[in-house]
Parts: C-alpha cells; structure tokens; sequence
C-alpha cells in the first residue's frame, strides 16, 4: 500500500477510513521505483515513530524527546504523546521495526530508492548456477544455508557483500550476538510493544478471502487493472521486459491477470473471458496462500521465537463476525487499555514452543524427486507426501 495507485487491488485503506484517524506510509511512492525495499518501509517509520523515544522506559521518552535535536515540532507520533499502530500486513515487515533483523546497504552504497535498477535486480540476471557458485566463493556458510535455485536470497547475500564488504552470515552473527539478540536476529527494538493476531478458522478465511475478490471485481477491480496496465505495463510487455518480481508490479493480483489484459481486445470475446476467469480463480487462490503464509509467520517468527524479548502475542478469534463485540473488540481494548496503564491484561499471551534441535538449514536430497530440499520440517512434510512412503 506504500505505492500510488492500484487501490483497490492491495486493499488499500479508503479515504473514508483514513479520516477516522491519521494514518502514515499510504501511497507515496513512484510505482515506476522498482528497488524499494523493507529497509526503506523500515527507515521511514522508524523516522515517524522517532527511534530516541522508543529506545526508553516510558518514563523517560519525554525527556528523551526534550533533548533530542532530531524531533522538531509535532512530526513524531511520540512527540504528539499517541501510541503507534502498525496494521499488517505483510509480517516481515512488522518484524522488522520490531527487532534489529536488517541490514541496510544502500547507507554504504549512498543511493535511494529511484526507477533505477538495483545492484540485487541485475546480480537476479545471472544464472542460478553461477549466482550460487558466486556466494560460494566470498560466503560459504550463507552459500550452504540457502537453496542453489532461491535466486533472490542468494542475489541479496551477494549484494549485501558487495556494497559492505563483509560476509552477510558475518553480520547476521553480529546482530544476534548482541545484547538481547537471539537466533533469529538482534535485539528487540521497542521493548514496550505487543502484538494483536487476528485469525480465523482456515475453512472461514478462505470464504471471506473469495468473497474480498468477487467484492473487488464489483469496485472496478478490472478497469484499474485496464488503466494501470495501459499507463504503466503495456510498453514494458511490449519489449518483452516486464517484471513481475520487484516493485508495485508483484502485488498479488496484477500479474494473475497478465494473460488477460494483454490479450484483450487481440482474440475472441470467448478467450477472454476463459483467460479473465482464469485470473480471478488464480488471483482467489494466491489470496489464500498469502494469508496462509502470514499466519505461519506469526507462528514461526512471533509466537516460536526463542529468547525473553519478544512481545507477548494476544490472539483473538474472528471466526463468527456476529461475535465481534465479545470476541475482539472488547478483548482488545482491555489489553490495550491494560498496556497503557502498563498492568497484566485478563487475557493470558498465546505461547508456542520453539524446538531448539529443529535445523532449519539442514540439506536432503530427494532420489525420488531429484530435488534438494532444505530445512527438518520440509523434509519430514516431503516424506509424507504421495509416494515418499
């Protein structure tokens, strides 16, 4: 939602909803940038939020604030005494103005966020072979942690070693071994948080999710996909040079309907209607990885995460919306209301365990698939699949 356009596509807040109370990062970059990153999404609210004031007890953010020679006037949401609330959302970057988890290259590289392309963009040009043979070469452990053909991550650990000269598993061992830090990254960055998890019963969501598109589709749906398509994409199909991959281009929902917005009005109104449903079924689909993906997160990132700082995670189940008032709105005012007055809500953290002899990053090769697969879990989930027993 931090791009222009596409409003109804990403869901994005209505100007309705946006009087009801200030809201921050909507729509305010370029959708030709293509290199904006969660270290940018990071850097700017952090900026808003104002890192001095968080880094202290609640006592002390004021006079913190008194003597910070970054805060002038009221641009600070601590400066105006309110409480930040970040809406997700894509966890990953939740997570990241929670912990120190980032590294920022683009500070050594002295560059910002343009229509230019990004060094990780061309090393993705390369092949995945040569990419991995590359990190190989300047980061072994990283190289051995990541899957030969995950293009992106591996660009990305080449690209943080290029412009900072320093190994990415070497800096990813600096943040955890700080104070506070842990295996999954530095310390917690705003000790005075907690987390709020809405979530369904699977079978509910995937309903609600369906019906989110079909009520997309009543709101022009396809016009501004028409429109943005026309305005933004067509000359880049055009050349064969469209990028699905990076910027506002991999937004779920445009690229679902590729097919269809560049065979419009080039073949029988009987193939585009087949291919304009081929993209809503594939758009309803993704919708549903999606937020099946983000639940996982919660899990494994939020509610898993080793170590004492972590912000206790309240659930609340928004299975049955006619239960609204009594299973989340007023469960979540009374623990809001109690972590302002800084006392224990009733509503006790929901905890899971976290399995200290899991390995992650451990390597199997399937004789069956001929395929590598890294990671305990994906290997004990690969075995149980249909003719790996």
């Amino acid at each position: 939602q931090v791009y222009k356009g596409l409003d109804i596509i990403t869901n994005k807040v209505s100007p309705q909803e946006q009087r009801l109370c200030r809201h921050h990062m909507i729509s305010f970059v370029d959708p030709l940038v293509s290199n904006y990153t969660v270290v940018d999404f990071r850097d700017k609210a952090v900026a808003l939020i104002s890192f001095q004031a968080a880094a202290c007890l609640p006592g002390q953010i004021w006079t913190s604030l008194l003597h910070s020679q970054a805060c002038k006037g009221n641009q600070y949401i601590f400066a105006r005494d309110k409480i930040p609330i970040i809406v997700g959302g894509t966890n990953y970057y939740i997570e990241s103005l929670l912990w120190k988890v980032l590294i920022n290259t683009k500070e050594k590289a002295g560059t910002a966020p343009s229509p230019v392309t990004d060094r990780k963009v061309e090393l993705e040009q390369l092949d995945s072979v040569e990419l991995h043979r590359r990190l190989s070469e300047v980061d072994p452990e990283m190289a051995a942690k990541l899957h030969p053909h995950d293009k992106r991550k591996v660009a990305r650990s080449l690209q943080v070693f290029e412009q900072t000269g320093i190994p990415h598993s070497e800096i990813l061992h600096q943040q955890q071994e700080e104070e506070g830090g842990g295996p999954l990254g530095g310390p917690l960055k705003y000790p005075h948080s907690c987390i709020l998890w809405l979530h369904a019963d699977q079978a509910v969501l995937d309903q609600r999710l369906e019906k989110r598109v079909d009520d997309m589709l009543d709101a022009g749906l396809l016009e501004e996909l028409r429109d943005f398509h026309r305005r933004y994409n067509r000359e880049k199909v055009a050349e064969n040079r469209q990028d699905y991959q990076h910027g506002i281009f991999q937004s779920i929902g445009f690229k679902e309907f590729h097919e269809y917005l560049i065979s419009e009005g080039n073949c029988s109104p009987e193939t585009s209607a087949a291919l304009l449903q081929k993209g809503i079924q594939a758009l309803k689909q993704v919708t549903k990885k999606y937020a099946r993906r983000q639940n996982k997160w919660v899990r494994n990132r939020f509610l898993k995460r080793p170590g004492p700082n972590v912000p206790p995670v309240y659930g609340l189940e928004v299975s049955d919306l006619l239960r609204w008032e009594e299973d989340v709105l007023k469960p979540a005012l009374e623990i809001v209301e109690s972590f302002i007055q800084g006392r224990e809500p009733r509503a006790e953290p929901v905890k899971m365990e976290y399995d200290v002899n899991e390995n992650k990053r451990s390597h199997h090769m399937c004789e069956l698939c001929d395929r590598l697969i890294i990671g305990d879990r994906e290997w004990a989930g690969r075995m149980w699949q249909g003719g790996h027993l």
